[in-house]
């Protein structure tokens, strides 16, 4: 039965409380009467005040107000914007960035704990420069055409002129400094070939964003393939991503000549490109994918392999057509595959199962449905490609447990 101790609690309240740990969603976790708050922009062993922003039956939110006793990790955000009444998007800007790592791998540790009932730990590893990262971004303008972010928990823009961890390619503050129409969100795509693309959108409705500026279709070279991904495509934010989760996937999956491999949530082929040469010509590689924008994408960066399938629809709905597969990598929205989608996989018994991961808490409930299915965690990789966020990507493989 969820406690009502939270009930003395009231919006606007300041209280004094002690900061206990990191919690999954980049909250931290203090107690006040017995009343457990999620509290923003702490840091584990500071002692605070805290605003009270929200109540529930279980549980409280909360803003630091002020600090009495500041961690060692504490430092200043290198964003003007980064602040309680600011922009929502960068949650951990006031750690020290190897720390951030170290809250991250802690979140990983407690999610398996409690998911997935296993002991794991786990190095987040550092990918590069905490700013300058990003090479996708959505912003939106307020009612007066100030570009900018939502404030957390708000539909409320916090104006920006300029966003540090966007790559210098995006030219976010040339954006920003535009004038720009109110209540429209903005889109910005940044290639590492060095091309843009804007999009607009009316933030009320479900309108398809219109591109106002440069191509409809991107180029990414990743291992020194060139991949068209159209403006609608997924494709990872980080501008180190694709390369760093290719390396660590093809260190797992250890894929032969021959082989047949299923790419779930393929997208516009990312995986497959490098996987298709070390299958070679008598190997097949089957990519399935929701977003029918991708799969075209998919289709024309691998029309010249008849090897490589390219399927649009719900992978939980087209995984039964597939009979056997040595190796199985799956890449799924952030809620994971699920019970079905991984009971299928673990019906194809393949020799290794590589899962790209974004959410932990997904990941960690995944996994204990491969256990179910005789699969266990044969190696676990993480990896910082949102620093300054809580976000974390994970990279796990599942072998077949050897039956005595």
């Amino acid at each position: 039965m969820a406690s009502n101790k939270s009930s003395a609690l009231k919006i606007g309240d300041l209280i004094d409380v002690s900061i206990e740990k990191v919690a999954h969603g980049g909250h931290f976790i203090a107690r006040y009467n017995g009343a457990v708050i999620f509290v923003r922009h702490a840091i584990p062993g500071e002692h605070c005040t805290v605003e009270i922003t929200s109540t529930g039956s279980s549980f409280n939110r909360g803003d630091v107000v002020s600090i009495s006793e500041p961690s060692e990790f504490r430092v200043q955000p290198p964003c003007q914007y980064s602040h309680r009444a600011g922009c929502g998007g960068c949650d951990f800007q006031h750690i020290d960035p190897g720390y951030q790592r170290t809250l991250k791998s802690h979140v990983i540790t407690e999610q398996f704990s409690r998911i997935a009932k296993q002991d794991i730990q786990v190095e987040v590893e550092e990918v590069g420069s905490p700013v300058g990262w990003r090479t996708r971004a959505i912003a939106t303008t307020n009612r007066n055409g100030k570009l900018g972010f939502y404030k957390s928990r708000s539909h409320s823009i916090a104006p920006v002129e300029n966003c540090i961890i966007c790559i210098d390619g995006m030219n976010f503050s040339e954006i920003s400094g535009r004038n720009l129409k109110g209540d429209v969100r903005v889109e910005i795509s940044a290639s590492n070939t060095g091309e843009r693309t804007i999009a607009l959108a009316p933030t009320r409705g479900e309108e398809k964003a219109r591109i106002t500026e440069g191509p409809a279709v991107l180029h990414e070279v990743v291992e020194g393939k060139t991949l068209e991904v159209s403006q609608e495509s997924f494709w990872q934010s980080h501008a180190k991503a694709p390369e760093v989760l290719t390396k660590a996937v093809l260190d797992f999956a250890q894929i032969s000549s021959s082989e047949h491999v299923l790419d779930l949530y393929g997208g516009a082929g990312l995986f497959t490109a490098a996987i298709i040469d070390l299958v070679g010509p008598d190997g097949q590689v089957d990519l399935i994918e929701g977003s029918k924008v991708a799969t075209e994408d998919a289709r024309r960066n691998f029309a010249s392999y008849k090897n490589v399938t390219v399927a649009t629809g719900d992978v939980a709905k087209l995984l039964p057509r597939v009979t056997s597969a040595d190796v199985v990598v799956l890449d799924p929205p952030r809620e994971g595959a699920g019970k079905d989608v991984i009971s299928q996989i673990a019906a194809l018994n393949p020799r290794a199962i590589v899962y790209v991961a974004c959410d932990p808490a997904a990941l960690a409930r995944d996994t204990a449905y491969l256990e179910d299915h005789s699969y266990l965690l044969a190696g676990l990789r993480a990896f910082d490609l949102f620093p300054m966020t809580h976000h974390i990507e994970c990279v796990a493989l599942y072998e077949r447990a050897e039956v005595s």
